[in-house]
C-alpha cells in the first residue's frame, strides 16, 4: 500500500487518541460520518481544504496526516526485517504498519539499533578473547591453576587413608594456588579494566598467513606430490588479502623445495628410527638441520603422533613463522620470552642448542627443544650475513637423565610471573610465584 493512501488511517489513530468519536470529527469537518468512515478505512483520498479542516480539528499539522512517518523510520523496519527473513514480514505493508502504529514502529527500530550495537560489542569482545594473546594465556594460566586445584582436592576426596606427609603437601598445593589463583584474577581484572576500550586488530597479513597454516595443519598435501605452487595457493589464499597471499607464496615456495629435498617417502622410515630429532636425521641424510626441522613441521599425525612445533625468527627477533604447542604455546603477535633457545642461537650461529625447558606454571616435565641460527643467502663480498633462526619444539626424550633440569622461560613478559627476571622488558599482568 502506497504511503500517500495512509492518510486515512493515520486520521483515524489521531482521533482515537484524542478520544474524538468519529461522527463528532465529521460534523466538525463539515462531513457526513459515512464518509469519513470511508476516509478513515483509506478508500476515498483526502486533499485540500478537507484535508486542513481536518488537520485543524485534530491539531496536527497537515503534513503529519499525509506523510506519515519519517523515511528514516520506515528503512529501519525494513532493513529489521532483512535481518531475520524467516521472520517473513509483510514487507509491503510496512508503509501502513508504521502510519497506524507510530509507537510501536519507532520501538521496534530502537530495538533493532539496540541489538545491533550490542552485536557489535560481543564480537569486539569475542575477537578480543580469539586474538588477545595476553588475554588467552592469562585464562590458561587461571585454567591451569584450577585444574591443579580440583586434582589435589579429588585426590584427598578419595576414601582411604593417606600418608599425613603427603596429606599435608596436598593441603599445602591447594593453598598456594588458590592463592595464586586470587592474585592472577586480580591481576586479569586490572588488565581488562585498564584496557577495556581498546579493541585487538586483526587481518595482518602474518596474521592470516598463521591462520591458513593452522587450518591446514601445516601441511600441503598438494606439495608433497609435487604439483604446482599455484594449485596449493589456489585452495589456501582464497580468502585472504594480497599481501596475505605474497607471505603465503613464498612460504609455499620454500615448502616445495624442502619437499623436493627430503620427500615425505624418503623421510618417513628415519623418523620411525631416529624420532624427530633434527641434527641425526641432518646427519642421516645430508639435510641442513633447519631443512629437516621445517620439515618435522609439516609431517601429518600419522607420521607424527606426537606432534612438533617450530618457530622462526629473523635477525630482529620477530616471529615470522609460528608452530605452537599446547604445552609450549607461542605469542600470536609481540615479543615472545627473550629466554627461549631461538634467541639464545642468533648469539652462537651454526651450533644446534638443544635442551630440556619448561614454560612458568605449567606443569609436567617440559619440553625438547633444538635450536639453530643459519645465514641467509650465499657468502657476500664486504657484507655481513644476515641470519635467520630455527627452534623445534619435541616431546621430552625418554632417554634423557631424570635429574636434567630443564631451563625456565616464560611465553612474553606480559603473562610470565618469573620474578627478578634478567630478561624482563615489561611488567606481567600476573601474580608472581615463589
Amino acid at each position: 500500500m502506497a504511503r500517500d493512501t495512509l492518510t486515512g488511517s493515520r486520521i483515524r489513530e489521531r482521533r482515537v487518541a484524542q478520544g474524538i468519536k468519529q461522527a463528532e470529527l465529521a460534523r466538525r469537518a463539515g462531513i457526513s460520518a459515512s464518509y469519513l468512515n470511508l476516509i478513515e478505512h483509506n478508500r476515498r483520498r483526502i486533499g485540500g481544504k478537507l484535508l486542513l479542516d481536518i488537520a485543524e480539528v485534530l491539531s496536527v499539522e497537515p503534513a503529519l496526516l499525509t506523510e506519515g512517518a519519517g523515511a528514516a523510520l520506515i528503512a529501519s523496519l525494513r532493513e529489521a526485517a532483512s535481518d531475520m527473513p524467516q521472520a517473513s514480514a509483510e514487507l509491503d505493508r510496512v508503509d501502513e504498519f508504521a502510519g497506524r502504529f507510530p509507537g510501536w514502529a519507532e520501538l521496534l527500530s530502537t530495538c533493532r539499533q539496540r541489538i545491533t550495537a550490542l552485536e557489535r560489542n560481543v564480537e569486539t569482545l569475542t575477537d578480543r578473547m580469539t586474538h588477545d594473546p595476553h588475554l588467552a594465556a592469562s585464562l590458561h594460566e587461571m585454567l591451569t591453576t584450577v585444574t591443579a586445584i580440583r586434582s589435589a582436592a579429588s585426590i584427598l576426596a578419595e576414601p582411604g587413608e593417606i600418608d599425613p606427609d603427603w596429606q599435608a603437601r596436598f593441603h599445602r598445593n591447594i593453598y598456594e594456588d588458590s592463592a595464586r589463583l586470587a592474585e592472577t584474577s586480580r591481576g586479569l581484572v586490572t588488565y581488562l579494566e585498564a584496557d577495556d576500550e581498546t579493541a585487538t586488530e586483526t587481518g595482518a597479513p602474518q596474521e592470516e598467513v598463521d591462520a591458513v597454516l593452522e587450518a591446514a595443519g601445516h601441511h600441503v598435501p598438494e606439495l608433497e606430490r609435487g604439483e604446482p605452487e599455484s594449485e596449493a595457493l589456489k585452495r589456501l589464499g582464497q580468502s585472504i588479502s594480497a599481501p596475505a597471499k605474497e607471505l603465503l607464496q613464498n612460504w609455499l615456495s620454500r615448502y616445495a623445495r624442502d619437499a623436493l629435498a627430503l620427500p615425505m617417502s624418503a623421510l618417513v622410515p628415519l623418523i620411525a628410527e631416529f624420532g624427530p630429532d633434527p641434527a641425526a636425521l641432518s646427519q642421516t641424510t645430508g639435510a641442513g638441520p633447519a631443512q629437516v626441522m621445517r620439515r618435522l613441521a609439516a609431517m601429518p599425525p600419522d607420521v607424527l603422533p606426537d606432534p612438533v612445533g617450530l618457530a622462526i625468527c629473523d635477525a630482529s627477533g620477530v616471529l615470522s613463522y609460528r608452530k605452537p604447542l599446547p604445552d609450549f604455546p607461542m605469542p600470536r603477535f609481540g615479543a615472545a620470552c627473550p629466554l627461549w633457545p631461538l634467541y639464545r642461537a642468533l648469539n652462537r650461529p651454526m651450533v644446534i642448542l638443544s635442551l630440556p625447558v619448561v614454560q612458568q606454571g605449567r606443569a609436567g616435565d617440559g619440553v625438547w627443544v633444538d635450536a639453530l641460527a643459519m645465514p641467509v643467502g650465499g657468502v657476500a663480498v664486504n657484507s655481513d650475513p644476515i641470519f635467520e633462526a630455527h627452534m623445534l619444539v619435541r616431546p621430552m626424550p625418554r632417554d634423557i637423565d631424570a635429574i636434567t633440569q630443564p631451563d625456565e622461560v616464560g611465553v612474553s613478559c606480559r603473562v610470565c610471573a618469573k620474578p627478578n627476571c634478567i630478561g624482563r622488558r615489561e611488567p606481567s599482568i600476573l601474580a608472581p610465584i615463589g
